[in-house]
C-alpha cells in the first residue's frame, strides 16, 4: 500500500468517477484502476461497488475513506509545518475564487500582497461559490473567497466587503429608468446566469419562485464579462454584484425591490494547518480589506 492508491481512492470517492478522478489527478484512467484494485486485493475487501452506472462506496469503503482522508490531511500538514521549521523565504497557497469576485476583488488583493511578498506563489482555483466552500471543507484549498450567507461550522471567515445583488438590463430597456425593480416585473424576460455551482444563481432562483415562477434561462456562463457583453446586446437581463455593474457603461444596473445582500468573505478550514504563507495572506486581508462596506 503506498500513499498514491489513497490519494486515488479519495479522490474516485469523492467524485465517484475514475474517469473524472483522474483527469483531476492528470493521470491516465488505467493508473487509478490498476490501484484502486490493487488496494482491494491488499485489503481483502471491496471498496467501490460498480454495480451501477454511477461508482459508489461500498459500506467498508466508507470506513476506510475516513482513514484515509484523516492520514492524507496529516502528511499534508506534517510536510508544510517542517517547511515552515526550515524558514523558507518562498511559499504556495492553493486559493479558491469565483469569477464574478475574482473579477474585482481579487486583483487588488494578488497586486498588494505581490508588492510586500512576491516569493509567495499562488494556485488559483476558480469555481463557483458553492463549489469553493466544498473544496475548503474537504480540505483541498488552503483559502478561498467566497460568498457567505450562513456561518459554517467547519470554516473560519472574515467578512472583506458588504454587497448586494442589482438586476443587469440593456441601455433601452423599457424598465432602465426604474429606481427600483421587482422579480414580479422580470417573470418575461430571459436570464443570463452564472453556473449552477454558484449561492448568486441559486439565490436569483429562489427569489423568482417565491413570486411563483421559474425563469426561462437563455444562457449560463462562468464569466462576468461574457454575461455583460450579452446583456449589453439586448439577448436577456442578468444580477450582478452592485460592485460590478457599476461599472459597467453599457448596461444599467438597478436596486432590487427586496433587496439580496450578501457578504463576501475569506474562509479556511478550521482544523486545518496554516502554513506561514497562508497565515500571512490572511492576516493581510484583515489589515487591509477586512470590513470594506459597499450596500
Amino acid at each position: 500500500m503506498d500513499l498514491r492508491q489513497l490519494e486515488y481512492f479519495q479522490m474516485v470517492s469523492r467524485l465517484n468517477n475514475i474517469t473524472r478522478a483522474a483527469e483531476r489527478l492528470h493521470v491516465a484512467q488505467p493508473s487509478v484502476t490498476v490501484a484502486i484494485k490493487k488496494l482491494e486485493d491488499e485489503l481483502g475487501i471491496q471498496l467501490l461497488d460498480r454495480s451501477q452506472k454511477k461508482i459508489t462506496l461500498t459500506s467498508e469503503g466508507k470506513v476506510f475513506l475516513k482513514r484515509v482522508e484523516g492520514i492524507l490531511a496529516n502528511i499534508e500538514d506534517a510536510v508544510i509545518e517542517m517547511q515552515d521549521y526550515q524558514g523558507l523565504a518562498k511559499g504556495m497557497i492553493k486559493l479558491g475564487v469565483p469569477p464574478m469576485i475574482g473579477s474585482f476583488i481579487f486583483p487588488e488583493i494578488f497586486a498588494g500582497f505581490r508588492k510586500i511578498y512576491p516569493k509567495i506563489d499562488f494556485t488559483i482555483t476558480e469555481e463557483g461559490s458553492l463549489a469553493v466552500r466544498e473544496m475548503l471543507e474537504q480540505g483541498d484549498l488552503d483559502v478561498g473567497i467566497i460568498i457567505l450567507r450562513e456561518e459554517s461550522k467547519f470554516l473560519d471567515t472574515v467578512i472583506i466587503q458588504e454587497n448586494q445583488i442589482v438586476a443587469c438590463l440593456p441601455l433601452n430597456h423599457p424598465l432602465a429608468e426604474s429606481s427600483k425593480i421587482s422579480f414580479d416585473d422580470l417573470r418575461h424576460e430571459k436570464f443570463i446566469m452564472l453556473k449552477e455551482d454558484t449561492f448568486h444563481r441559486r439565490a436569483v432562483i429562489e427569489a423568482c419562485e417565491n413570486s411563483g415562477y421559474y425563469p426561462e434561462i437563455a444562457i449560463s456562463s462562468s464569466q462576468t464579462e461574457t454575461i455583460r457583453a450579452l446583456v449589453a446586446n439586448g439577448l436577456g437581463i442578468s444580477f450582478l454584484l452592485d460592485s460590478i455593474a457599476e461599472r459597467k457603461k453599457d448596461l444599467v444596473g438597478i436596486p432590487l425591490e427586496n433587496p439580496i445582500k450578501i457578504n463576501i468573505a475569506l474562509a479556511w478550514k478550521k482544523d486545518k494547518y496554516l502554513s506561514v504563507a497562508t497565515q500571512t495572506l490572511i492576516d493581510f486581508i484583515k489589515n487591509n480589506f477586512a470590513g470594506k462596506v459597499k450596500l
